[in-house]
């Protein structure tokens, strides 16, 4: 097993953001033999892609490579045995990075397990990507993934958020379902207060990117839509940087 590596290959965050993904990922999936995917055909797609756009005239042979699926029952029992057959192994979600706010951690927890090499690659990563952007803190940040659904208990963790901001001095991201991005956005405006800022970054590295920050009281004068968008909110409630 002294030769098997494990790479961790980004895909990009929006159809139409392509341009995000470094070439001299080819070079890793070149070496690959099995994958790991969340999602097996939007991968091939992928990959597929990758080869038209920085390799024109050249095609990659799909069904060279073994294909497992992240969400199979068997999945960690398949990977071990890659790793025991000394399989180089590319794993990929659906957007972004493996094992930052998408699967991957399981297999990545075993390659340490086994002391098997993990080379991440560079890509984008909408969490970095939108609290680059939004002009809050970036020294002391917190990632909550999704709040939760009922109205009730989405308030409370939303005052929760804002206050530890507060107290914290520390910028708090997270991130919802696209088609309850407006409801989300109306619960954060009728309960964060007035000076709160709200950074809203959408379709990120897109061609319809739209990354705004502004005080809770500016996005009540014009209040944004962007139902179905993929999106992610990030809002800070410490000392203003303004």
């Amino acid at each position: 097993m002294s030769n098997t590596l494990v790479y961790l290959i980004p895909s990009q965050l929006d159809e139409t953001g392509f341009a995000a993904i470094p070439p001299y990922i080819i070079d890793a999936v070149k070496k690959c033999q099995s994958f790991f995917v969340e999602n097996e055909r939007t991968s091939r797609r992928y990959l597929k892609k990758i080869w038209k756009v920085y390799l024109p005239g050249q095609e990659i042979i799909i069904d060279d490579y073994e294909w497992y699926n992240l969400s199979d029952a068997s999945v960690n029992e398949s990977f071990r045995k890659k790793i025991k057959e000394g399989k180089t192994i590319g794993i990929i979600s659906e957007a972004g990075c493996p094992g930052i706010a998408d699967p991957g951690q399981q297999l990545i927890a075993i390659a340490h397990e086994l002391n098997i090499d993990v080379k991440p690659l560079v890509g984008p990563n909408s969490i970095l990507l939108a609290l680059m952007a939004s002009g809050m803190n970036g020294q002391q940040f917190q990632f909550t993934g999704y709040l939760p659904i009922g109205n009730s208990e989405r308030i409370k963790a939303i005052k929760d958020l804002e206050a530890e901001s507060a107290k914290k001095n520390c910028t708090q991201i997270f991130i919802e379902t696209p088609y309850r991005n407006n409801q989300i956005t109306e619960v954060l405006l009728s309960v964060c207060h007035p000076s709160t800022l709200l950074c809203i970054a959408v379709n990120i590295t897109g061609e319809k990117e739209f990354i705004r920050t502004k005080t809770i009281a500016e996005w009540k004068i014009s209040r944004p839509d962007f139902h179905k968008r993929p999106a992610i909110f990030l809002i800070y409630a410490g000392k203003s940087f303004y």
